[in-house]
């Protein structure tokens, strides 16, 4: 392991979520103290499922977490899509062997909260992380040897750099960049629904979607599949504002009257009606200012549509920790090589996420291109085409 050269200040993160913690372990077993600034009352992860790719198992492993990861995650035989108008099956992606071969990790859903949970196991055999929940980082001053915090309170809290993880409405990002989101006008309501209430005839041990003309839905399995992970997607009618609201059945109702009667199911299955309406932003060339950084959804909000959000997050903790060993820990080099080798995969990954949403929700004539694309296409195909997102390794995280 590589020791961090000395220093009594601690590396600041803000944000206690799935990005802050990894970032939080990845320092940590560099022998960094490390303080993170968490404005909910406690840590934890609300949400469902997420789906991890390969890459997220890669990380997982360079985090020295791999083991803890695989214990509660769901290792699925495919990914399967099926038009939701006339259950034709559009395309099908096996996940078994000839995958694990081909990238050196599975494809596995798991609920976040399990990542969340493994994260901090990890960082909690490193003694040298401090957690202040119920702490909303305000503004951020920094000079050349430190950077300064200030929080709802007017507390000041030191540290020799600053992890802005603090997620989609990052207050880090809203200093430095203070650029717009991007309201996609696509709602969301996601599910956890326990197995005994979930359809009988959709207990796949698949990442599955159903897509129609301006939506889709998505169920698989967790927890060993005690449980399954519902989300129903749509393009609102409403002019929407980036946030969470109450929806009702109703409405999710009038989106899918011409969905087919098997994916129809899914809409029954929310006890919930919390709304999400979602939003990206555009990928920025420069998210490191000094002694500061962005990290996860704080630096490159993405849409849900390549289900790589939380993967990203996880790359971006361990690229961090490697170009602080590769910069002998001089951090104002070490963050502008994490950020350089970050900002075009990351990049790819938001746009990738737009473009696969608009083949998700592909109506009319587009429809029957989408249904078309795939069609005979090999796995191999198909593994091709994911290489560059689920190749990745530490080992070629640098640009060096």
């Amino acid at each position: 392991m590589t020791q961090a050269p000395s220093s009594s200040l601690p590396v600041l993160i803000a944000g206690g979520g799935i990005g802050g913690v990894a970032a939080a372990l990845s320092l940590a077993r560099l022998g960094y103290a490390v303080k993170v600034l968490e404005q909910a009352p406690q840590l934890g992860e609300i949400g469902a499922g997420i789906q991890l790719g390969p890459n997220a198992f890669a990380a997982f492993d360079a985090l020295g977490i791999g083991e803890l990861a695989r214990g509660r995650a769901v290792y699925t035989d495919e990914m399967v899509m099926h038009d939701a108008l006339d259950e034709r099956l559009v395309g099908r992606i096996p996940t078994g062997q000839a995958f694990r071969d081909r990238f050196g990790n599975p494809y596995a859903v798991i609920h976040r909260a399990d990542i969340h949970t493994s994260l901090l196991e990890g960082a909690q055999q490193h003694g040298n992380i401090e957690t202040l929940t119920g702490t909303r980082i305000e503004r951020v001053e920094q000079d050349d040897d430190t950077v300064t915090v200030y929080d709802q309170h007017g507390k000041a809290h030191q540290g020799q750099a600053l992890i802005g993880a603090d997620g989609v409405k990052s207050v880090v990002r809203q200093q430095y960049v203070g650029d717009p989101a991007r309201v996609s006008g696509h709602v969301v309501y996601r599910a956890v629904v326990e197995k005994a209430e979930f359809p009988e005839n959709l207990r796949w041990n698949a990442a599955s979607i159903w897509v129609g003309p301006n939506y889709h839905l998505v169920h698989y399995p967790l927890r060993g599949g005690e449980q399954y992970n519902v989300v129903v997607t749509f393009h609102s009618r409403e002019q929407e504002e980036w946030g969470v609201r109450e929806g009702s059945r109703e409405e999710v109702l009038s989106y899918y009257q011409d969905c087919c009667p098997i994916a129809h199911q899914l809409i029954d299955l929310p006890k919930s009606w919390k709304r999400w309406a979602t939003a990206d932003r555009e990928p920025i060339g420069q998210w490191t200012f000094g002694r500061a950084t962005l990290l996860g959804d704080a630096a490159h909000p993405t849409l849900q549509y390549i289900a790589q959000g939380a993967c990203m997050a996880l790359e971006d903790a361990v690229t961090l920790g490697e170009a602080l060993k590769h910069c002998q820990h001089d951090w104002p080099q070490a963050l502008q090589l994490y950020e350089r080798s970050r900002i075009a995969r990351t990049a790819r990954v938001v746009l990738s996420a737009r473009e696969m949403g608009r083949i998700f929700h592909a109506k009319d004539v587009e429809r029957l291109v989408r249904n078309d694309l795939w069609k005979g296409r090999t796995p191999e195909r198909f593994y091709d085409a994911m290489e560059w997102l689920y190749g990745w390794t530490v080992d070629q995280s640098l640009a060096l």
